[in-house]
């Protein structure tokens, strides 16, 4: 099983605070660093020094590491029209050296639309249009160069575009979500890995079977498709340092040990054991929220990650 970290900077962090994070998991080991991308802090706290955008901190991210992977949980398909964004992406992915991952949802945060002035149609509406920048973007980045790409959609229209730059290599999508249907039909076409956010592992099986068959109805193999989880993460050498670590960020002890992944060590290696022989997880994405204990994310990786490999 592989470990991944990911961070929420809405909440509060600079460029700085995300790049010590990023090295830290490069150093420690890590498959990837991945962010959020949003526009608002949620719940309390003043959220100081303000947003940072995704694929900014990304591009910066690609120049200063050299080997972890990077990628967003998940870039709101309402925030940006679908062909500068996938010339973003690509372009991060060729200053990475062919390191990035892309996650795209369809947008759900109504609050932040309205902080900074971005419409927000109804579900209907922005499952559509996911839909479409799913159908834009990809095929963006496959059609052959000196080919042409053209779309005629019911939101968006391309017509003789070059389709460039490219990526490196393939950049994976990721698509994730709780919805009953379009969103399993969705990964079913486009995704190479789905992702399960901050589920339970018994909800997380029911959705799973909805994905494998979504992909057997359209002849896909979903073995083909990663299957992933993102879970808080709180990890202490002791009782004690679990609990100073819950209270940092705001959070109850059982109240984490139920939704997320919390404990010592051992504790945690045994409740992944349980994600992955029931849902068959083979990636683990952690939500660190304090992102100035460091020592926290070198902790899971020496004493977590190991356990994994075998």
């Amino acid at each position: 099983m592989e470990l991944r970290i990911f961070t929420e900077p809405q909440q509060g962090a600079t460029y700085d605070d995300l790049l010590a994070v990023a090295r830290t998991a490069e150093a420690a080991g890590y498959g990837a660093f991945f962010r959020s991308d949003h526009y608002l802090k949620m719940g309390d706290g003043d959220g100081l020094p303000g947003p940072t955008d995704a694929w900014i901190t990304l591009a910066g991210l690609a120049r200063d590491t050299e080997t972890i992977r990077l990628g967003t949980l998940m870039t709101a398909a309402t925030f940006r029209h679908p062909g500068p964004l996938a010339i973003s992406v690509a372009q991060v992915d060729q200053m990475s050296g062919g390191r990035v991952e892309f996650g795209l949802g369809a947008g759900w945060f109504e609050a932040e639309h309205t902080a900074y002035g971005l419409p927000f149609p109804s579900t209907v509406e922005r499952f559509e249009r996911y839909a479409e920048q799913l159908e834009i973007v990809t095929g963006l980045w496959g059609t052959p160069v000196g080919g042409t790409f053209d779309f005629e959609g019911k939101y968006y229209r391309l017509a003789d575009s070059p389709a460039l730059p490219k990526p490196v290599a393939k950049i994976p999508v990721l698509i994730g979500g709780t919805g009953p249907k379009r969103t399993p039909a969705l990964a079913a076409r486009f995704a190479d890995e789905f992702n399960l956010p901050f589920q339970k592992v018994d909800a997380s099986v029911d959705l799973l079977t909805r994905v494998d068959a979504a992909c057997e109805a359209i002849g896909r193999d979903p073995a083909e498709i990663t299957r992933s989880a993102a879970l808080v993460v709180c990890v202490g050498r002791d009782d004690a340092e679990v609990s100073r670590r819950a209270a940092a960020i705001g959070r109850e002890v059982d109240e984490l040990r139920e939704n997320g992944l919390t404990g010592t060590p051992a504790e945690v290696v045994d409740r992944l054991g349980t994600w992955r022989e029931k849902t068959g997880v083979s990636r683990v994405y952690l939500q660190v929220l304090d992102l100035a204990d460091l020592d926290h994310v070198e902790l899971v990786a020496a004493e977590v990650a190991p356990q994994l490999r075998s």
